[in-house]
């Protein structure tokens, strides 16, 4: 019988003040619904009844996830590839800013098929990468020379160590989120810098979608953070967010594997107007994007 874990408190909050928000298909492998719960009191919204850790890998195995299997398999992964070439250069170029460093130690967590992490080493970083994933593990090794850790050797990092740690997309899937919390601030430095980037379900394409949005991706994403339920997680931990970056492309593409959810196939140009509506109403306030990285230090 299969492993299920059922929320009677809020997994951030541990507040019980939780209720039924919407129920959400998983488009990707399974076909199968999950009900999706929110939180009044910190607003975080999270996944009801999920597999545990030890069952939820049957879930990742599809040709069609991108991350792991680097497909460019149809036009929606065709354009993830393309917009990554430009995405790299743009993460490495905000590390640098905001860790005031041209090289240090960086820690890559759910490091995928290894493409920003061979970024990093190749201007010059000292680089840890993290991946769950054996085909992803391989594919890095393939493709970009990496030898990936599993994510156990999280908790075996050096205290005070990393300049830098990146989670693009990945705390969304984490079980043990405040574990993980925990260890980031025992191995960041004190001026150290924690890049966390997730999906906003309080963002334009994620209302106009309701029950259909992508990145919802039930039951691989766990949780589906706000900026108020970032800000709360962070304090728990004795850390802070101090800056919301935007990610400008992420709305588009949900937006296409959205509307390919919703209709069954691809309204290219309906999916291209509700991202670009997404970022209109985000420009003047990126905690408002499909998309946010939460910059994170020390208090």
């Amino acid at each position: 019988m299969s492993e299920v874990i059922t929320y009677r408190q809020c997994p951030i909050c541990k507040s019980s003040n939780i209720n039924f928000a919407i129920t959400a298909k998983d488009y990707t492998v399974s076909k199968e619904n999950f009900e999706v719960w929110e939180c009044t009191d910190c607003t975080v919204r999270f996944t009801q009844n999920i597999p545990s850790a030890n069952e939820i890998g049957r879930y990742y195995k599809s040709q069609d996830y991108v991350s792991h299997s680097d497909t460019k398999k149809g036009i929606i992964n065709r354009l993830y590839h393309w917009v990554r070439s430009f995405t790299l250069s743009s993460k490495k170029r905000l590390i640098c800013k905001l860790t005031t460093l041209k090289t240090g130690t960086l820690l890559d967590v759910g490091a995928g098929t290894g493409a920003f992490a061979a970024t990093m080493k190749k201007a010059g970083w000292q680089v840890t990468g993290l991946e769950p994933d054996e085909t992803a593990r391989q594919n890095a090794k393939q493709n970009h020379q990496l030898e990936l850790n599993s994510p156990e050797e999280l908790y075996n990092q050096p205290s005070d160590h990393y300049d830098a740690i990146t989670m693009w997309h990945v705390l969304e899937h984490v079980h043990d989120l405040h574990g993980y919390l925990d260890t980031f601030k025992r191995i960041l430095k004190p001026n150290g810098t924690l890049f966390i980037a997730v999906p906003n379900y309080t963002s334009f394409d994620a209302d106009t979608y309701q029950e259909f949005w992508a990145a919802y991706d039930v039951p691989r994403h766990l949780y589906h953070f706000s900026p108020h339920s970032m800000d709360i997680l962070a304090e728990q931990h004795g850390m802070q967010v101090i800056a919301h970056k935007p990610m400008w492309f992420d709305s588009f593409y949900v937006s296409m594997l959205s509307e390919q959810y919703k209709n069954g196939y691809n309204n290219l140009i309906t999916a291209f107007w509700n991202g670009w509506l997404s970022n209109w109403e985000a420009f003047s306030d990126t905690s408002k994007c499909s998309s946010v990285i939460y910059v994170i230090r020390k208090k």
